[in-house]
């Protein structure tokens, strides 16, 4: 057949995307195996009875032909009133345009802002599609990496020079961060905000956990001085209201941007489903309270995993201040992360995610998503804390 485009045959650079572990898991659980899935970032409820019922009414009022593109009115106009509040950076309608998930919005972002072989920068560890869809856009991949010692927080001057190395025409980040659980504190995003202006930086903020706070505070790229019009912010109601499957998310940023990405969503997805958009207006109109509700369960079982672990002294977790998940340190092992994860999965039906899935800084790391229920979720820590010492000893 003819070739395919180097666009998309260099997504995983020819190589592995680092998810096997997960994909063998689902084929033992098809194939009747009882496996603890401890792999990826979904709830272990389903979206809420009310707003799949609103969805259910908008779709049987007829709401299931051609939505507006940019997003209905009504959804950007409760998307802005959230981000003013939980920010302070007035935002309005035309600063909003909703994308097919955030997934869909980061790809969006590094159309908009990289020309073909521009370089753009993410944060080693990472969330496993960045690299790619990085890639997908035409650009240039390249990752700043941090050091466990550090807790996973990047280093400003490090990406400071990166920046200045490569010409570079953006910078993604992700606070609360997937996979390590970091919430970037505030001297940190300020330096990298004076990066950002130095360099002329666009900055791409992922911010989908901002609903999964255990310690300290949020705090967007968008709402520093001088940020405002040089950021892009994806959000979502993936994590927020357990919508993973409604793929609904959204770009924050300045008008003129958000005008270009209209025109880009014109050209791809033709706007997301109408029925699904009054669905997450609802979701949004009842405030807070459902959004804690949500969160509430990883909030326990991180406490519960951060018990369990505490009465051994092998495997240690990396400081997380938020998101469903907690990073561990299992190079005393002697084990690489994907090997501890392949072996720990035969020997025991325990499905974990290897730090190599996330770059190089996450080695010698496993990553555990905080999904299942808690008592399920506490044997298989202490299960796993056990193979952990019997690798040790035999290393």
């Amino acid at each position: 057949m003819p070739h395919l485009s180097s666009r998309i045959t260099s997504l995983n650079e020819g190589g592995s995307d680092g998810w096997e572990v997960f994909y063998r898991a689902r084929a033992m659980v098809a194939a009747g195996k009882r496996v603890t899935e401890l792999t990826i970032g979904e709830h272990d409820i389903g979206t809420d009875r009310a707003i799949l019922d609103a969805m259910h009414k908008a779709a049987l009022a007829g709401h299931t032909g051609y939505a507006m593109v940019p997003g209905t009115p009504a959804l950007r106009d409760a998307i802005a009133a959230r981000v003013t509040t939980r920010t302070g950076v007035e935002t309005a309608r035309e600063n909003v345009v909703v994308t097919a998930g955030g997934q869909a919005g980061l790809f969006a972002t590094h159309i908009a802002v990289c020309a073909p072989g521009d370089t753009a920068l993410y944060i080693d560890p990472y969330y496993a599609t960045y690299p790619g869809t990085i890639r997908g856009a035409s650009a240039r991949a390249v990752a700043i990496e941090t050091d466990a010692a550090d807790g996973f927080l990047p280093d400003p001057a490090r990406i400071d020079r990166i920046a200045r190395e490569t010409g570079a025409r953006s910078l993604l980040l992700n606070t609360p961060n997937n996979p390590t659980g970091a919430i970037y504190p505030a001297e940190t995003l300020q330096a990298i905000a004076r990066v950002a202006q130095a360099r002329d930086l666009w900055v791409i903020s992922d911010e989908v956990y901002d609903t999964q706070i255990w310690e300290g505070e949020h705090l967007s790229p968008r709402a520093l001085p001088g940020m405002a019009e040089r950021t892009l912010v994806i959000g979502s109601m993936s994590k927020s209201h357990a919508m993973t499957g409604s793929r609904l998310g959204w770009i924050v940023g300045p008008q003129a941007a958000i005008e270009a990405l209209i025109d880009l969503s014109t050209s791809t997805t033709y706007g997301v489903a109408g029925f699904i958009q009054d669905g997450a207006a609802f979701a949004l109109a009842q405030g807070d309270a459902p959004e804690r509700a949500v969160a509430e369960p990883f909030r326990r079982r991180r406490a519960l995993v951060l018990g369990a672990l505490s009465r051994q002294d092998l495997v240690r977790a990396i400081p997380s201040q938020g998101a469903m998940y907690l990073m561990l340190d299992i190079r005393a092992t002697g084990l690489s992360g994907r090997d501890f994860a392949e072996n720990l999965l035969d020997a025991h039906g325990i499905a974990v995610m290897p730090g190599e899935s996330f770059g190089r800084s996450a080695a010698g790391h496993i990553r555990v998503a905080l999904t299942v229920e808690d008592a399920r979720l506490v044997e298989a820590i202490d299960t796993l804390c056990g193979f952990a010492a019997r690798r040790a000893e035999a290393a």
